[in-house]
């Protein structure tokens, strides 16, 4: 086996964090800045700002509803809302009453609710309308153990719905003496549930991830020292889903024990409005979310050709000099140059979609293409690349300062990353989970009796300690002359071509890889018409002989880098979107390959024919 480097050791972290909870670290966050802002929420033209002393005694008087409720130590208590600040009061009082919040996707339907409010045995549902409420209502002949409906749009909210059992969103803490946080934090212990966290099922019924107190207190805690800097304060912007283990991380739970001043953003699509208001100080996005600043930064400049040009080319000069930087060994006459050039263009580009602030960007969940993650750090954004799992608590490699483009970094503080004899990343460490709610099978498959966490996907390692993903196990394609290929390597690649939105690479026990390309809507037709091939709609320049040629010849370019067996050798182009949450994507945009195939079944043969 080989073995990635690691910086604070297990026992280091296990001696830092020893009898600690989420709810305790986060009492010790508020007595020490009672009045700092904690969270912000849009108000018509202006912000609602909640202070830590304030957020408490609103977690104070919501533990008393929810134990009038019955809620108690053990129980489950289901979340359903958007990226409000009502989410963060709600989850930590369930966690005080000794309960465990579950938050499940907005997106989910009344069937998706009927499974994953069963399988976890939730009591007590909190739902943010009467429209989340319906689907729950829905099938609550198929949910005995669901004793409560909590609407918190009000009593207005919650008129015509046809359920005995609906509680008003007020009476959770209108007239509610406030729970004694302290005594309550001190019945607690580091290893009762925290969360369960579902994963996004790309590959079946998606199953309970059991995260303790201990795994997640441990992990924030190593983030800290990998860091060495005091986030208190830090301006984050949260707007991916709180069911996806990303978000919960950042935007709450390091909320809670880092002091993060969370500004929730209820609606994803708004997310670059946002940054431009908050100026956001670390972020954490998905691919594609970087990949649509970075088209939206070349929209606008494609509108002068040779201010694009000019910007290219200063792009280009900057890259090896950041790397150089990166390394510590720049000149210089190199950071004369550099500060130049950010002068000249580049600070403008990041005030302009407000990263200019940011000390930590962050991509994750999926593979994001290097050459996006060279031009974001060439223009002065501290881009890197993070690995983990929801089985590991979010992170189980980052490198936020020695950056090594290509990579997803070096093993997380207190984590043992090792690989096994066929390239699966194995890790160990106290973010590992407990195991899968009520499935001792697939626990046992993924955990070994020693802890360690089989993670299913295949890696390399450098000398240093830098692990490169190759791709899920169980994704690989094999070709019928036996060659090996990660699709979603190539996926990132193709997405480096701005017309592109998202790709598949397809070619299991096919002659050659081939892929589905679906154009990006706000970005091709602009893209598209800088060539000279102008249409009416996106279905129609799908469907346009030259814009297909064009496409080809530019999927052509990025597959230099791969070996002539890995590479897209034929493509064939959608114009309707894959959005989050559909046949094509899980809520957070990783691809459902299964549903893919089988919905896009003909033109996948069409591209073997």
């Amino acid at each position: 086996m080989t073995t990635a480097s690691h910086t604070t050791s297990a026992e280091v972290l296990d001696a830092q964090v020893a009898g600690q909870t989420i709810v305790s670290r986060w009492l010790e966050m508020v007595d020490a800045a009672p009045d700092r802002v904690a969270l912000r929420a849009r108000a018509g033209d202006g912000w609602i700002e909640t202070t830590n002393a304030e957020v408490a005694d609103r977690v104070a008087r919501t533990a008393s509803g929810l134990r009038g409720l019955g809620v108690g130590p053990g129980d489950r208590v289901a979340l359903m809302m958007r990226n409000i600040p009502e989410f963060h009061v709600i989850d930590l009082a369930v966690l005080a009453c000794g309960a465990t919040p579950v938050s499940i996707y907005n997106s989910s339907s009344t069937e998706q609710i009927a499974y994953l409010v069963g399988h976890s045995g939730a009591r007590v549902a909190v739902v943010e309308d009467a429209g989340f409420a319906e689907r729950f209502v829905a099938v609550r002949a198929q949910l005995p153990a669901l004793e409560h409906l909590v609407v918190l749009s009000g009593p207005d909210g919650i008129e015509g719905i046809a359920d005995d059992d609906v509680v008003a969103g007020p009476a959770l803490t209108d007239g509610q003496p406030p729970l004694d946080l302290r005594a309550a934090a001190a019945a607690l212990s580091p290893e009762m549930m925290a969360t369960i966290i579902y994963t996004s099922g790309t590959t079946g019924p998606p199953k309970g991830v059991m995260l303790t107190h201990r795994n997640i207190v441990w992990t924030i805690q190593g983030y800290l020292d990998l860091v060495g800097i005091d986030p208190a304060g830090f301006r984050v912007v949260s707007y991916l889903p709180m069911a996806h283990v990303a978000e919960r991380m950042v935007g709450h739970y390091m909320a809670c024990i880092g002091g993060f001043e969370v500004t929730t953003c209820p609606d994803a699509s708004r997310v670059a409005e946002y940054m431009r208001d908050v100026r956001p100080q670390t972020m954490f996005g998905v691919p594609r979310v970087w990949e649509k600043i970075h088209a939206g930064v070349q929209a606008v400049l494609a509108a002068d050709p040779e201010t694009k040009q000019r910007f290219d080319e200063a792009v280009e000069a900057a890259e090896p000099i950041v790397e150089r930087r990166t390394e510590g060994t720049a000149t210089p006459e190199d950071e004369a140059t550099w500060a130049f050039l950010d002068e000249l263009a580049f600070s403008q580009v990041r005030e302009l979609v407000g990263l200019d602030a940011l000390e930590f960007a962050v991509s994750g969940a999926a593979p994001i293409a290097p050459e996006l993650i060279r031009w974001y750090r060439a223009i002065g954004v501290p881009m890197s690349e993070v690995y983990g799992l929801s089985e590991s608590t979010g992170p189980l490699t980052w490198d936020p300062y020695e950056v090594r483009v290509g990579t997803v970094g070096r093993a997380f503080p207190g984590v043992e990353v090792v690989l096994d004899v066929d390239g699966e990343v194995l890790a160990r460490g106290g973010n590992v989970f407990a195991g899968y709610l009520d499935d001792p099978e697939k626990t046992a498959v993924a955990l070994s009796p020693d802890g360690t966490f089989h993670t299913g996907d295949i890696g390399e390692l450098d000398d240093d300690g830098y692990l490169r993903i190759i791709d899920r196990k169980k994704e690989l394609i094999i070709t019928a002359g036996g060659k090996n290929v990660s699709p979603a390597n190539l996926e990132a690649a193709i997405k480096t071509i701005p017309a592109v939105g998202q790709a598949c690479a397809v070619g299991d026990q096919q002659p050659f890889i081939a892929a589905l390309l679906v154009l990006d809507p706000e970005v091709a037709p602009v893209w598209f018409a800088e060539r000279g091939i102008e249409a009416g709609s996106l279905e129609e320049l799908a469907a346009d002989e030259r814009a297909q040629a064009e496409l080809a010849r530019a999927v052509d370019e990025v597959m230099l880098r791969f070996n002539s067996a890995e590479r897209v050798k034929k493509v064939s182009v959608l114009g309707d979107e894959w959005l989050p949450d559909s046949d094509e994507l899980t809520p957070t945009s990783k691809l459902k390959r299964r549903s893919i195939l089988a919905k896009h079944a003909d033109r996948v043969a069409a591209l073997y024919a």
